[in-house]
């Protein structure tokens, strides 16, 4: 395996090197370490890398806009590693996973830890060489949103998620079976899945294939958020209904007339 490791830290590189350095899973593989970004894409540019480990807060970019960058650069890389982030710094994880991380270690490293990291990592890699140089990363190109749940970070495709609402200062994820709470405003998902979901109303969007229908609310019985709401949109596969401002219900109505 063809390994970076990115770290301003030269005794953190050097560490993180040793403990590769005892798996037998790295026994043949080549490890280089870059000590900041800008380094680690010089290095990028003339040679591939299967896996990155990966610093979050360096001088100059962090590892959380490396990692962007990657993806941003999708279609025009022939292949793009998996990325594991090493870092002091737990309250990045959220962050982390949102930016496909396969795994997220927080030092100092145990060599436990890091093996099963490399576990996740091998069979990614494994695909990605018998595909002929794909994305080593493949399995998170799907886009996802990471939730906590009962102190575990799970993953929720975005493909799941029929609606969210704001609630107080998180913001609710709806699926057809489960609700999250996440921290990312409603204005920043709106922006980040821009044709994929739909605003209805100030503190709701919908999943536009998740939309069933539109309704006249006589009663003002809105089952989720205004209940002053003239109109609802149904949502697929639930009972709850979603309210429509008026400002967006010519928006709505617009299109449910081109599906």
């Amino acid at each position: 395996m063809k390994i970076l490791i990115v770290d301003d830290e030269p005794l953190a590189r050097t560490r993180l090197h040793r403990l590769l350095d005892e798996l037998p899973e790295c026994a043949s593989s080549r490890i280089d370490e870059a000590g900041d970004v800008d380094s680690a894409r010089q290095l990028m540019r003339v040679g591939s890398y299967e896996l990155l480990l990966l610093d979050i807060q360096m001088p100059g970019a962090s590892g959380l806009d490396f990692a962007a960058d990657l993806v941003r650069r999708r279609p025009h890389a022939a292949a793009l590693p998996a990325v594991v982030f090493v870092t002091a710094h737990d309250e990045h994880a959220l962050a982390a996973f949102d930016h496909g991380a396969v795994d997220y270690l927080t030092k100092p490293v145990r060599r436990e830890r890091l093996a099963q990291a490399l576990e996740r990592v091998g069979p990614l890699v494994a695909r990605a060489r018998a595909q002929g140089g794909g994305t080593a990363g493949a399995a998170n190109d799907a886009p996802a949103l990471s939730v906590v749940e009962r102190g575990a970070l799970l993953r929720v495709p975005l493909a799941e998620v029929l609606y969210f609402r704001s609630d107080n200062k998180y913001t609710l994820l709806r699926t057809a079976t489960r609700h999250h709470l996440i921290d990312t405003a409603l204005g920043e998902l709106e922006q980040r899945y821009a044709g994929r979901f739909v605003r209805t109303h100030r503190s709701a969007l919908v999943a536009v294939d998740a939309i069933a229908g539109l309704e006249r609310e006589a009663s003002h019985a809105c089952t989720v958020g205004d209940d002053n709401a003239d109109w609802v949109v149904r949502v697929r596969g639930l009972s709850e209904t979603l309210p429509i401002s008026r400002r967006q219900l010519p928006v709505l109505r617009g299109l449910l007339r081109q599906s």
